[in-house]
């Protein structure tokens, strides 16, 4: 699929293993998806430009690279994409966090944003929208309509589990947006629960039913 990158790697794989199995308790679980997150912000960043500096080893003077000017934004989703956001914090320390919170309209059934914090520099950030879950896409893409609605330019979204469904959804609304994704799963169940998914990530973070 267009602008889908799926991460197959073997650590992220094994750590997916673990997260789905119902039997993980809520500590494992929250640093589980700390660490797939950390490895997913490794991809992510692949293509952050470099510039060249001049610097001094023990040896001698060489020139040397440096990522170039970029300024970094993470944004979790309100509640699950929380969990996520020390992952990315422990490879991008300097970058800044908004956050979006959003509920579902129980007549329209449509999102409404609740709670939305964007550093004041938007529009000159790349911006990482992360959410474990990419099921219907409908926060995922009210989330991403109020930040652009901000002033962002430059968005990815990365999940953990997705499906079809979801990453169609998405597309369909943002086709410029990137989605980075450890696992494309097989398709919605009529509860619009991702299969074979992992269940409810925010509850499985925090404990809750």
């Amino acid at each position: 699929m267009r602008n889908v990158y799926e991460m197959n790697h073997p650590l992220i794989q094994h750590k997916l293993t673990l997260i789905r199995d119902k039997d993980t308790g809520a500590k494992q679980f929250r640093e589980l998806v700390k660490e797939i997150s950390t490895l997913l912000a490794y991809e992510v960043t692949r293509d952050f430009p470099l510039e060249d500096v001049e610097v001094e080893t023990p040896v001698c003077v060489t020139k040397s690279k440096i990522i170039k000017g970029k300024k970094v934004g993470i944004v979790p989703i309100l509640r699950a994409g929380l969990g996520m956001v020390d992952g990315f914090l422990d490879l991008i320390p300097a970058a800044k966090v908004g956050h979006v919170g959003l509920y579902r309209d129980p007549e329209t059934l449509e999102p409404v944003e609740y709670y939305c914090k964007m550093p004041p520099d938007i529009s000159e950030r790349d911006l990482i929208v992360v959410d474990p879950m990419l099921a219907t896409g409908g926060s995922a893409r009210a989330a991403i309509r109020f930040i652009k609605d901000r002033g962002a330019t430059n968005i990815k979204f990365v999940c953990l589990i997705g499906c079809p469904e979801g990453i169609k959804a998405l597309h369909t609304e943002h086709p410029d947006v990137d989605i980075y994704i450890a696992s494309i799963d097989e398709k919605l169940n009529d509860h619009a629960y991702i299969v074979p998914g992992l269940g409810d990530a925010g509850d499985r973070l925090f404990g809750t039913k």
